[in-house]
């Protein structure tokens, strides 16, 4: 971390979940990290809103809220400080082009920071996902190769083995043999 950076890496990273196959990042944890209200970053939105399409931002049904409280142990306010006592709106998500997108609608120097902060963990989790899905390729082409090699290792064993049998030992005649031809002879 430079000295530059407001905020852990590691923080922002955490703040980014896994919804609908997506990752993406709850409103209440970007306006908690650009140090504003969460009513007032869904203002800003809202009335930005065609700079906001599906793909960069959705809002959760009950269902996602609940399973995030679940999973995660969240409180109704999604630990945030709610006057009345927890979220009356669902939350909504944004995806990483929506994150970028919130940086031509949010003016402050911090939330253009932090906004540069966050795109930099979003591409940071891409790559390290990219790098685990290339091992596992690795992995997979490395174990076919041994199996591979290990029918050649059994295959030049078993041709050793063979070569440190003792053959087995070829009888030998002892005596001689005649070989005339068999002559028939009559009973006297």
């Amino acid at each position: 971390m430079n000295s530059k950076q407001i905020i852990p890496v590691e923080v922002i990273e955490n703040k980014i979940l896994l919804i609908r196959g997506q990752k993406v990042m709850l409103d209440k944890g970007l306006a908690l990290l650009c140090g504003i209200e969460t009513f007032n970053l869904n203002k800003a939105v809202k009335r930005n809103i065609d700079r906001f399409p599906a793909d960069f931002m959705f809002q959760l049904t009950r269902d996602e809220l609940n399973n995030l409280k679940f999973h995660f142990g969240i409180s109704n306010n999604l630990k945030g400080k709610s006057r009345r006592g927890g979220t009356r709106k669902l939350p909504y998500a944004f995806t990483e082009q929506g994150v970028a997108m919130l940086s031509s609608v949010l003016h402050s120097k911090k939330a253009i920071q932090v906004n540069l902060l966050i795109i930099r963990a979003f591409v940071r989790l891409r790559e390290i996902l990219s790098t685990h899905k290339e091992l596992a390729q690795k992995l997979k082409e490395l174990e076919l190769r041994i199996d591979s090699q290990d029918e050649q290792i059994t295959s030049i064993l078993e041709a050793i083995k063979q070569l440190l049998t003792p053959l087995p030992a070829k009888k030998i005649k002892m005596g001689f043999e005649v070989r005339e031809k068999k002559v028939l002879y009559k009973k006297l």
